[in-house]
């Protein structure tokens, strides 16, 4: 593909077995319109469920705080699973498991790391905030709501929540437009700078879709940026999507489901093993908005940053880019780099 083709052909790309697919841009364009129409159509069915099952003397409550939050995670995980299978299938012609889902042992191994790293560096900043003074510990088992479910089954909608967001923010983000940027710039200017530039991109993305939230600062919307470059360095390494959905799952989860942190801005009352009252400079702690909006997260990322690629370099032997990333199917990424629909680590 050369700037040429693009100037003469700029909506549809040949591959290399003669087949047509539209370019990166409509592609990720579709897949993001299949994802909001599918998640408008599954949203719905799914608060009639939650309200039949919570209405035991036959009236119909309405879901509040987390029990929206799960409802919509998992309208969104749903959706997000359909939109890339149909994108995928239809436009990329690839299959869901190419956008980093090759389930074997060692996409589990790197998955048993990512959720060990989120709880290590998010239990480090509480660590950190308690031995300042900045946090204090006021009860412990909180339900969320005073009088209702015993805490034990309470955890278990922040646990579901999570995952939930763990896998579809990850999917969509990093494995489907980070991968199709690359893809889309790889041939313009070359795999590397295509990889890295989209992993600029889409972290950038990360942040701003959180600038609307709560309590968000401008420190918030950078550190939610730089979380995104953290959680993405362990697909633009490995090709995989198992470092940053475990990653991101335990970092959300031990913040609020833990030490009863708001998450990005977000507390609905749900259940923590620990009630905390928080206090200090809110521009190390975040304040209202959590921990990510507080500079503590900035040292955070980086070491997170470091650890996966030292667990890239003990995988793999090695620490560099996923060149196969910028590949288009039956393309090969370059002359070190395997084809892009058989790279795996090892």
């Amino acid at each position: 593909m050369s700037r040429q083709e693009i100037l003469t052909q700029p909506f549809v790309e040949e591959l290399e077995n003669g087949r047509r697919r539209p370019r990166a841009l409509w592609r990720i364009l579709a897949q993001l319109v299949l994802f909001l129409v599918a998640s408008a159509f599954l949203t719905a069915p799914l608060v009639l469920v939650f309200a039949a099952m919570g209405a035991p003397g036959g009236g119909s409550p309405q879901p509040s705080g987390g029990g929206l939050l799960l409802i919509s995670s998992v309208a969104s995980l749903l959706a997000a699973l359909l939109a890339v299978w149909a994108a995928g299938r239809f436009l990329d012609r690839r299959r869901l498991r190419d956008y980093g889902l090759r389930l074997n042992r060692g996409w589990w191994l790197d998955l048993g790391f990512g959720l060990a790293l989120g709880a290590a560096l998010m239990t480090a900043i509480f660590l950190i905030e308690l031995g300042m003074g900045w946090v204090s510990v006021t009860g412990g088992f909180a339900t969320g709501s005073p009088g209702g479910a015993p805490f034990w089954l309470a955890i278990l909608g922040p646990v579901a929540t999570f995952v939930c967001v763990g896998v579809y923010e990850e999917l969509l983000t990093r494995g489907y437009q980070l991968k199709n940027i690359s893809e889309g710039l790889g041939g313009v200017i070359g795999p590397r700078t295509a990889i890295l530039t989209a992993w600029i991109l889409t972290s950038s993305v990360f942040g701003l879709l959180h600038l609307p939230n709560p309590n968000s600062t401008l420190l918030s919307t950078v550190n939610i940026a730089l979380a995104g470059l953290m959680l993405g360095a362990g697909y633009i390494l490995g090709g995989s999507l198992a470092i940053p959905i475990g990653l991101h799952i335990t970092w959300n989860f031990f913040q609020a489901g833990v030490f009863g942190f708001p998450v990005s801005g977000l507390d609905s009352g749900r259940a923590s093993f620990l009630a905390v009252e928080q206090g200090g400079p809110e521009a190390w702690t975040g304040g209202p908005f959590g921990p990510e909006a507080g500079l503590l997260t900035v040292f955070a990322t980086l070491l997170g940053v470091l650890l996966i690629s030292l667990w890239m370099r003990l995988r793999n032997g090695k620490v560099g880019l996923h060149l196969p990333l910028a590949a288009r199917p039956g393309d090969h990424a370059s002359n070190s780099g395997p084809s892009a629909e058989s790279a795996e680590p090892r």
